[in-house]
């Protein structure tokens, strides 16, 4: 696969994806949305991934929305962020519906749609020195990125109105506390451990996974009959597989329990 915006390679079931335009900050542009979404599909498709882990190179993670492309043609401005933002949105929709789960690495500034990609990981571990920076309304615009889904559900809908409104930056002792990221990390120790994490995710159960993050996004819209209903349909088609039938066999015969499916 050719791309521009990433590095990316599978190894030990977990698909890893490096934001790779460190000269230019990682920024969220027309060719950025383009990779994600080619990624995005890939790892749901794959069968060899059964994790996804997502780092960066370079002094940031990212600067978010790439501005000079932004300000470049006002004309054109309307059209220019809606075909971008198309390929985005349904690569951050993919990695949200498939069973893999997406795990994030945050060293540095993550900044507007950056947080917004943060705030839709499954999990996200960063360092003492990563910033998150809301970004959009500094400039007079709105969060896209699923920013304004996930950062409430995250954070609480008043701290994330507090977040994007005031135009925060938060420390990642800040961010950790808020639940806009699991746990801080020392820096030497940041991409052990959250290779550790993926592969620890690679080995467990991809299709419970898939269930459980298809639930808790229905648990947002659902009422309590409703997600009622989903638990069990989402537990009689689990129970329904080889790997769940097989675990359980495994449990009861005090044997830990491998997983294959996807």
């Amino acid at each position: 696969m050719k791309l521009s915006a990433f590095e990316f390679a599978i190894k030990d079931g977990v698909a890893h994806i490096t934001l790779n335009q460190p000269d230019r900050g990682n920024p969220l542009d027309g060719q950025f949305a383009e990779d994600l979404n080619r990624l995005a599909t890939e790892c749901t498709v794959n069968p060899d991934v059964r994790s996804v882990l997502i780092d960066a190179k370079g002094r940031f993670f990212s600067v978010g929305g790439d501005l000079n492309s932004l300000a470049r043609d006002r004309r054109d401005l309307a059209n220019f962020v809606s075909t971008a933002t198309a390929d985005l949105h349904m690569a951050i929709s993919r990695f949200a519906r498939m069973n893999a789960p997406v795990v994030m690495a945050v060293h540095a500034l993550a900044a507007g749609g950056a947080v917004a990609l943060v705030a839709g990981a499954d999990f996200v571990l960063a360092s003492p020195a990563a910033k998150f920076y809301a970004a959009f309304a500094g400039i007079g615009i709105v969060s896209d990125s699923g920013g304004s889904y996930y950062l409430p559900r995250r954070m609480g809908s008043r701290r994330a109105s507090q977040f994007l409104m005031l135009n925060e930056t938060l420390s990642a002792d800040e961010a950790a506390a808020a639940g806009l990221i699991n746990r801080v990390v020392a820096a030497e120790s940041l991409n052990d451990e959250a290779w550790a994490l993926a592969r620890l995710l690679a080995a467990g159960p991809t299709l419970a996974y898939g269930e459980i993050k298809n639930l808790l996004i229905s648990s947002e819209t659902e009422g309590l009959e409703g997600q009622l209903e989903n638990e069990a349909r989402a537990m009689a088609r689990i129970t329904r597989t080889e790997d769940a039938w097989n675990a359980m066999q495994a449990v009861l015969g005090k044997r830990k329990p491998t997983f294959e499916a996807r």
